[in-house]
């Protein structure tokens, strides 16, 4: 037992034996994540010319991997060097393990023309999914009988907490592998399939007994952190997290009938006599948000419809013209809005000028039939328009409601996060369309401030359950 230098826990040792393509360890703190990803790093270093690369968000975060490295690397490989201006260790075959970093929205160019067997992430919500599909392509093999794939370890929260909680954590249950199918054709017009799979391996402080044993008290740390911490480091809950802006949102599908304690409801004939808006927001290379909404006797909202250009991959436009957007609307609009006046509420840039090559944005609509008043781009005062809206009364019955149907809305509004600078607003880089259409809406439909009057227990994802 003298001669084992690092074993993994039985956590640990589930998520170093998988041999999917891709594989998220974490879900919570205290799991010992980052000892599995410096690990897992070495499984190659007797094949000369191996290379894996360890990332954290910044450099100063990587210094954590490194001395982690340094612990452990020198012990199993005495001659391995550490090269400090290269942040790269070099083994005795010649085998590499780098350690880097993405500190800014461009910084993965860094690594255009680079290949590496083993890419390991750390912390990966703290990254975006342009920063890891971009990595994807650098991971290959510089020779033969090297294994080629992808570990990450994260907690939620963070500025790309939505898509490793939609690619790892909503696709498919713990512990079960999903398989990704596509076909590419070659140069001869040959259709040939293409599979991946990947798998969430979820811990927590509970499965790291080593830990415990040696800080007994960390247990009481994680538990005296204020509650949407406590609920995402703790016990691993995706759905409220540190940094989270509509803390109040609730998607409860055992009060969908009642309405009762829930913002998403199942649809329903909407009465005749509601008020009725459509909201939009526009976009390109990035999705455009149009909205349908309807206020009741007594102010409260429905969204009860939506269209959203959005292409497969998330925070990505179809790229369509204005005109093709309003005759979808019209389209919409003549099938299932008959004899209703829809009063129409959108972007105020869409008057601007310079974002059409024939006329306005409005005017390219307009000539389609399809009219909005303009917007409030009162950004604040939006926001706080939402969070009033959202609060529950001492019933549990909120003031807004979305039908089931708008999924989009409903997958975006939840993961946004704060912006690091403008600390009042959200972080304009995330997938904020919906948000900035419903934004529009609400400011046309203003209520007095409101606050959660009860605290309803939070019908919790844990990935632990399983």
């Amino acid at each position: 037992m003298d001669n084992i230098i690092w074993k993994p826990q039985p956590r640990q040792y589930e998520f170093m034996r998988r041999g999917e393509y891709e594989a998220l360890y974490g879900g919570a703190a205290g799991g010992g994540k980052s000892d599995a990803l410096v690990a897992e790093a070495l499984r190659q270093v007797d094949i000369p010319h191996y290379k894996a690369i360890l990332f954290r968000k910044t450099f100063p975060e990587a210094r954590e991997l490194i001395l982690k490295s340094q612990r452990i690397y020198p012990r199993v490989y005495p001659t391995a060097k550490y090269n400090g201006s290269e942040h790269c260790w070099t083994f005795p075959s010649g085998a590499r393990i780098y350690f880097g970093s993405m500190s800014n929205s461009t910084s993965y160019i860094r690594y255009q023309g680079l290949s590496f067997a083993f890419i390991g992430f750390d912390e990966l919500t703290h990254f975006t999914r342009d920063e890891y599909e971009y990595l994807i392509s650098r991971n290959r093999a510089d020779g033969p009988n090297v294994r080629v794939y992808i570990r990450a370890t994260a907690n939620p929260g963070g500025v790309g907490h939505g898509w490793v909680k939609e690619r790892f954590i909503t696709a498919m249950p713990p512990n079960t592998p999903y398989e990704f199918k596509s076909k590419v054709v070659n140069p001869d017009g040959e259709s040939i399939e293409v599979t991946r799979k990947r798998i969430f391996i979820p811990s927590s402080v509970f499965d790291n007994k080593e830990l415990l044993k040696n800080d007994p008290n960390y247990l009481a740390n994680l538990a005296m952190l204020p509650e949407a911490q406590k609920k995402a480091l703790l016990y691993g809950d995706w759905d409220t997290f540190s940094g989270q802006v509509f803390t109040e949102w609730r998607d409860n599908p055992d009060g969908y009938r009642r309405r009762q304690f829930t913002h998403v409801i199942e649809p329903f004939d909407i009465p005749r006599h509601w008020r009725r808006y459509r909201s939009f927001d526009f976009g390109y290379a990035k999705p455009f948000a149009v909205q349908w909404w309807a206020v009741d006797t007594d102010g409260r909202v429905y969204l009860y419809r939506q269209l959203y250009g959005c292409t497969e991959t998330p925070n990505t436009g179809v790229k369509w013209e204005p005109r093709r957007i309003a005759r979808e609307i019209r389209k919409i609009e003549d099938e299932q809005e008959k004899g209703n006046t829809i009063i129409g509420i959108a972007d105020p840039s869409i008057w601007d000028k310079s974002r059409g090559s024939d006329g306005t944005v409005i005017n390219m609509m307009e000539a389609e039939g399809v009219y909005f008043d303009r917007g409030k781009n009162d950004r604040i005062s939006g926001k706080m328009q939402l969070h009033y809206r959202l609060a529950f009364d001492k019933n549990g019955f909120p003031m807004l409601y979305v039908f089931n149907t708008c999924r989009q809305f409903i997958r975006t509004l939840p993961n946004l996060v704060y912006d690091s600078v403008h600390v009042e607003d959200i972080d304009t880089a995330q997938e904020d369309h919906d948000y900035d259409a419903c934004r529009y809406f609400l400011q046309e439909n203003p209520i007095k401030a409101r606050s959660n009057e009860v605290e309803r227990p939070v019908y919790m994802y844990n990935p632990l359950s399983s």
